[in-house]
C-alpha cells in the first residue's frame, strides 16, 4: 500500500469525498485525486495537515507504520472512574464514622475533601481517555450521585434547620424524614435523566 492508497482509505473511512478533503486541507479536488492515483505526492506541510485531519501519524501516511493503539498508550477511563468511586465511598464512610463518633463539623470537611479527590481522579480519566470516557462517565454519574450528595446535602439541611428552629419548633424526626425524601428524590431524578440521555 502506498501513500495514495492510505490517503484514499482514510478518506473513505471518514466517509468524505475528495472535494470535502480538499476543502479541509486547502487544496483543489484535482490535487487530492492526483495524490490518490499516485500522479503526485503531497508536500510535507500537506502531509502534516492530513495526519492532523485523519488523527494519525505522519509515519503512517509516509511509510505505512501503524500508530500505537490508544489502549496500549493510555489507562482506560473506566479504571479512573472505579478508583474515583472507591475514594468517594471512602470519603462518605469516613464522614459518617467521624460524625457518629465525635459529632464534629470537620467530619463533613474530611468527607468532602476525599470526595473532591475521588471526583478529580475520575475527571483525570475523562481527559486522558477519549475513547472510553462516555461509558465511564455514564456509570460514574449513576453510582456516584448516591455517594456524593449525602454530605453536602446534610450540611445544607443542618444550616436550614438551625435557622428554622430559631423561628419554629422543628421535630428532628420530621427534619430527618424530609432530608431522606429530598436525597432519594434528587438521586433518582438525576439517574433517570442520565439514563434517558444515553438511550
Amino acid at each position: 500500500m502506498n501513500i495514495g492508497d492510505r490517503i484514499q482509505t482514510l478518506r473513505k473511512l471518514r466517509g468524505i469525498s475528495q472535494e470535502e478533503l480538499a476543502d479541509k486541507i486547502g487544496v483543489s479536488r484535482q490535487a487530492v485525486s492526483k495524490w490518490e492515483s499516485e500522479q503526485s505526492t503531497p508536500d510535507l506541510v500537506k502531509v502534516i495537515l492530513l495526519s492532523d485531519f485523519f488523527e494519525t501519524t505522519t509515519d503512517y501516511l509516509l511509510k505505512g507504520i501503524e500508530p500505537a493503539k490508544e489502549a496500549e498508550r493510555k489507562l482506560p477511563a473506566t479504571l479512573f472512574a472505579a478508583a474515583g468511586t472507591m475514594l468517594n465511598a471512602i470519603g462518605l464512610a469516613a464522614a459518617l464514622m467521624i460524625w457518629l463518633e465525635r459529632q464534629s463539623a470537620y467530619a463533613a470537611g474530611i468527607g468532602i475533601i476525599l470526595m473532591l479527590l475521588g471526583s478529580g481522579i475520575f475527571l483525570t480519566g475523562q481527559l486522558l481517555d477519549s475513547s472510553g470516557k462516555a461509558k465511564a462517565g455514564y456509570y460514574f454519574v449513576l453510582l456516584n450521585i448516591w455517594l456524593l450528595l449525602p454530605v453536602p446535602l446534610a450540611c445544607c439541611f443542618y444550616a436550614i434547620i438551625v435557622q428554622i428552629s430559631m423561628i419554629w419548633s422543628v421535630s428532628l424526626l420530621i427534619a430527618t424524614l424530609f432530608y431522606w425524601a429530598v436525597y432519594i428524590a434528587v438521586c433518582v431524578t438525576i439517574d433517570i435523566v442520565v439514563v434517558r440521555r444515553n438511550q
